[in-house]
């Protein structure tokens, strides 16, 4: 991976990762593009740059971390379904990662649903007597957690699996938005951990200690990527919570169809789009 790669790609995942529109799926795609050769330590390099991004939310909303308990309960509610998932089919995720196929599909099916998704969750008028709902409680706290469990199928996005789950809950699209943020934050910082420790079991096999686990170049390039990735999505997080409360979600529901579309339409024409 060359240090053009590496900054590219931590634009792409900073501009996606907290967008309805599948930062794995465009990281996929991205690599493919770029013509980076999945390596152990490239795959490694797609998640472990999601760092930097989930640190934005850290710097935006550093005084949310700062309230009661509660707070962390109820992250801790939505954040156990993904482990138990995570763990029981990390197998087939993985096969899943490599497959522009699923990503395409995913993305376009994903799109006809936040075309609509709007209008299937409307926002409460407080004029006509509704309360929209700007903090979960414990339950609809595990109920946005199994929303966001299907985002293990690449092109889903988790962001938009869990925005929809919140809405599901009659959050207002800020609240879920902004509830997507902070769950973002345990599960990410936890399938980082788990590849670098399959990373390091990896190379421990083949007897590298674990003082060498990355050369001086793979740490530059880590360095690169989260660093890249915290200030873009610094400046996408600000944007989107915005967007979204004034417009909706139908936009990115356009989007994912016409990326998911010509992706298909690719691979029909034979294209080779697989990652090698």
């Amino acid at each position: 991976m060359t240090y053009w790669q590496a900054l590219l790609l931590a634009i792409v995942e900073g501009l996606t990762e907290f967008l309805p529109v599948s930062s794995t799926g465009h990281m996929i795609i991205a690599s493919q593009l770029l013509g980076v050769a999945m390596t152990p330590f490239a795959k490694l390099f797609l998640v472990v740059i999601q760092l930097g991004a989930i640190l934005s939310v850290l710097v935006v909303y550093w005084k949310r971390f700062f309230q009661s308990i509660d707070f962390y309960l109820k992250l801790l509610a939505a954040f156990l379904p993904i482990i138990v998932v995570g763990l029981l089919l990390k197998k087939h995720i993985d096969a899943l990662l490599e497959s522009v196929t699923t990503v395409a599909v995913m993305l376009l099916l994903g799109g006809v649903v936040l075309l609509f998704i709007d209008k299937w969750f409307p926002q409460e008028d407080p004029k006509s007597g509704g309360h929209p709902v700007t903090t979960p409680s414990f339950k609809e706290a595990l109920i946005i957690g199994l929303f966001q469990c299907l985002a293990v199928v690449p092109g889903v996005s988790r962001s938009a699996a869990t925005i929809i789950g919140g809405l599901s809950q009659k959050l207002t699209r800020k609240a879920a938005a902004e509830f997507a943020f902070f769950l973002a934050m345990p599960t990410m910082a936890a399938a980082a951990a788990k590849d670098i420790y399959d990373y390091y079991k990896e190379l421990h096999t083949q007897g590298i200690a674990i003082s060498q686990l990355f050369s001086g170049e793979e740490l530059k390039l880590l360095v690169l990527g989260n660093v890249v990735a915290f200030v873009v999505a610094l400046l996408a997080i600000r944007l989107f919570v915005g967007f979204v409360a004034k417009y909706g979600f139908r936009a990115f529901g356009i989007y994912r169809i016409i990326v998911g579309g010509l992706l298909l339409l690719l691979l029909g024409l034979g294209v080779n789009l697989q990652l090698v």
